[in-house]
């Protein structure tokens, strides 16, 4: 029974804390419903705690930055709390010397340390990822990504660099602990209205790719945590 209380103790947090009424409404029901309803909700709810989107562009009005708002949005659609962050983020001193030690370093490991799900977004520099992200990156913990599902995108100008996320991205994920990584989508710079702010995926079959495995994306995130949490 105690732990039944804290549930509902917390629920009723979570109940004060939603804006939507439709999901509040879904929330009371599920509190006066069966407990199988309602560790159902629990499960989703406390398991899936936030996700981080990254965007690796050094630009602050990047097609990567847009992309990072895009996803942000659709996740917080479906009641998910979203963390943007950005290698503008940190002092550049901090990233070109290494300093892992850094208050806002150790903070950002933490956060992501605490996520349920990873998605990065970087623009394509050289055919590989932009140095910006790859400094970061560096500095975090070895094991940073370990039990994070990672979501990554890739944008580009060219078809030519249409393999960069496999040839590039993924192995440097794979190198900070990541075991589960989608495919991933590459998103050519035509395809990204910047003037669209809300929809700014200009072709329908890549804005579907994106949908789908975002959903993907999501899934095992709750999965995972789930398993994690139980753990």
């Amino acid at each position: 029974m105690g732990l039944i209380c804290i549930k509902i103790q917390t629920i009723k947090k979570i109940l004060i804390l939603k804006k939507s009424s439709s999901e509040n409404r879904r929330l009371r029901l599920l509190l006066t419903s069966g407990l199988g309803a309602f560790n159902l909700f629990y499960e989703r709810v406390i398991f899936l705690s936030y996700i981080v989107a990254i965007s690796g562009s050094p630009s602050s009005e990047s097609r990567s930055s847009i992309l990072v708002n895009f996803l942000r949005s659709e996740i917080e659609n479906k009641g998910i709390r979203v963390k943007e962050a950005s290698v503008l983020d940190f002092q550049p001193d901090v990233l070109i010397q290494g300093q892992y030690d850094h208050p806002s370093i150790h903070k950002f490991s933490e956060d992501l340390k605490g996520a349920s799900g990873i998605i990065i977004i970087s623009p394509v520099y050289k055919a590989a990822y932009s140095g910006a992200l790859k400094t970061l990156l560096d500095i975090l913990p070895q094991d940073v990504f370990k039990d994070k599902p990672l979501f990554p995108l890739m944008v580009g100008g060219s078809q030519a660099h249409l393999l960069a996320i496999d040839y590039s991205l993924k192995p440097l994920l794979a190198a900070l602990s990541a075991q589960t990584i989608l495919k991933g989508v590459y998103v050519l710079d035509k395809y990204v209205d910047k003037t669209n702010i809300l929809h700014p995926i200009s072709e329908e079959e890549i804005r579907s790719k994106i949908t789908i495995q975002l959903g993907q994306f999501l899934e095992i995130s709750k999965k995972i945590s789930s398993i994690t949490n139980a753990n």
